[in-house]
């Protein structure tokens, strides 16, 4: 026997609507929710993008930097390697310039030379390096060569000198007297003063060839 089914009221067909527009708004809820769950996703989205075109600009930046660290090196390999070759041509100028002669003429009596003589004592801590020696018997002439030669390079002669006058006490009881001298392509005023004020002779480069400096009147030179 079939169900009756009970005639729809004017109430149940407003609470028919109700739930209908209750679910809508449900539904309105969730695509609102979902829209902004997309949009959040959208923003990481880009904000990743940026990071990433940020880290890549960065990692270029880094890039670049590290080329030019890297040309400035190169740079100063060759400008060193370029001193080294130009401190040798300043030797090899003192030597062929005749600055044995021109050292006997200032009456010291020079037998020999040697170049880029080395000494160490490791016990005293005592190592250095004469960049070119001259032998006159009982006195040798230690030459320092520089490009350029400053006041401050005159004092680390003196010290150089110094310390191989402990070394060969120390080593051989070596009892020459030490005369210093500073060569340079050029030598400031100021480094010429100091080093004729501490008993030194100046050699400075004068074209192809090197010519010691007049001393001042009154020069004594100094025996270490």
């Amino acid at each position: 026997m079939a169900l009756l089914q009970s005639p729809l009221t004017y109430e149940g067909i407003l609470e028919l609507f109700r739930q209908t527009d209750r679910k809508i708004q449900e539904l309105a809820e969730q695509v609102k929710e979902t829209s902004e769950q997309m949009k959040e996703t959208d923003r990481q989205i880009k904000e990743t993008d940026r990071q990433v075109k940020e880290t890549s600009e960065q990692m270029k930046e880094t890039d670049r930097q590290m080329k030019e660290t890297d040309r400035q090196m190169k740079e100063t390999d060759r400008k060193l390697s370029r001193l080294g070759s130009r401190i040798g041509e300043l030797v090899e100028n003192m030597v062929k310039g005749n600055i044995v002669e021109k050292f006997q003429a200032f009456g010291y009596e020079v037998t020999q030379y040697s170049r880029n003589k080395l000494f160490n004592y490791k016990k005293l801590g005592i190592r250095g390096e004469i960049d070119l020696f001259l032998e006159d018997g009982d006195i040798a002439i230690l030459i320092e060569v520089k490009t350029t030669f400053e006041t401050a390079d005159v004092r680390a002669h003196i010290e150089r000198i110094e310390k191989y006058r402990r070394y060969t006490e120390a080593t051989s009881g070596d009892k020459r007297r030490f005369i210093g001298v500073i060569a340079g392509a050029v030598v400031t005023e100021e480094a010429e003063a100091f080093a004729h004020q501490n008993g030194m002779y100046v050699i400075e480069q004068s074209g192809n060839a090197v010519e010691i400096l007049k001393p001042p009147k009154g020069f004594i030179v100094k025996k270490w």
